[in-house]
């Protein structure tokens, strides 16, 4: 089997190559680490903040090492023990569920 096409002929198998999941999880986590940084930065001016949904939907895409280094280096969102707690959660249970796909 040649592997998955689409509509329009183009190969899905050749998107999922180790790679390209490298360069997403690379880019995923270089953007949480930046949405806490520019939160951050924006917290402490009074501007309008990044919500608090999509920092942790940045983690729950990939980010959780980049939203764990950013909260810690920038000493954002420390006190909120959803954070403090949910982000570690979330890349653990990703973790666990990339291994139990190996498997």
């Amino acid at each position: 089997m040649e592997g998955l096409q689409n509509n329009n002929g183009i190969n899905i198998t050749n998107l999922f190559t180790i790679q390209n999941i490298i360069i997403y999880f690379v880019i995923i986590n270089l953007l949480a680490f930046l949405a806490m940084y520019i939160d951050k930065k924006k917290s402490i001016k009074g501007k309008w903040r990044i919500k608090e949904s999509t920092l942790f939907l940045l983690v729950t895409l990939g980010g959780g090492i980049g939203g764990i280094t950013g909260m810690y280096t920038f000493r954002h969102k420390t006190k909120k023990m959803y954070f403090v707690i949910g982000f570690p959660v979330i890349l653990i249970a990703e973790i666990i569920l990339i291994v139990w796909y190996l498997i």
